[in-house]
């Protein structure tokens, strides 16, 4: 795969319980792309995976939330996993941190269950978007517009509704950080 991300820094941001190949995956599409990623969570040492409802494999974390900042980074990426977004929705430090990325208009990808954190960041009004079903009424109660499908762009903002998207996801999310901040645009699909 062409380097088409060489110098750009993701933020990866996840805590124990996440799904496994929505963290796993994504990266690896990302590393390949010539992005250098780092896998954020409130604790230091690992962070323990899912496979669905079955333990996964445990990820390094590279950096923890009380020593990173978003202008650190160009983009960011949420997994799912239900415990994953669940727990970090209650840490004002990752909401802060992933609402920062909005507050930049950086391009933010979010998969399953992780678009859970962007409604606790207040940043889905007015947005197109897509999740794991059971956040649709979340998602349109905080005033986004939900839609069914594998992937949807809009303003740099990249949703997918679960690990069956993660090929048109991960080409998405390559793509929009490619092109970098969004001051402003149209949904896409």
């Amino acid at each position: 795969m062409a380097q088409t991300l060489s110098g750009k820094m993701v933020a990866m941001v996840a805590t124990d319980g996440f799904e496994q190949a929505e963290l796993t995956e994504p990266r690896r599409a990302l590393l390949e792309a010539g992005a250098a990623v780092h896998v954020i969570a409130p604790h230091g040492g690992t962070i323990q995976g899912m496979q669905h409802r079955e333990k996964g494999d445990t990820v390094k974390v590279d950096r923890t939330l009380d020593h990173v900042r978003a202008e650190e980074y160009d983009a960011l990426v949420l997994p799912g996993g239900v415990a994953n977004p669940d727990t970090l929705r209650t840490d004002k430090r990752a909401v802060n941190f992933v609402r920062e990325f909005f507050t930049a208009k950086k391009p933010v990808g979010a998969i399953c269950h992780g678009p859970w954190m962007l409604v606790e960041a207040d940043v889905v009004r007015g947005r197109r978007m897509t999740s794991w079903p059971s956040l649709k009424t979340d998602l349109r109660n905080a005033g986004a517009e939900w839609v069914d499908r594998d992937v949807v762009v809009d303003q740099g903002l990249v949703t997918s509704r679960k690990p069956d998207d993660i090929p048109a996801f991960n080409q998405k999310i390559i793509e929009e950080f490619r092109e970098g901040r969004h001051a402003h645009g149209h949904a896409a699909e």
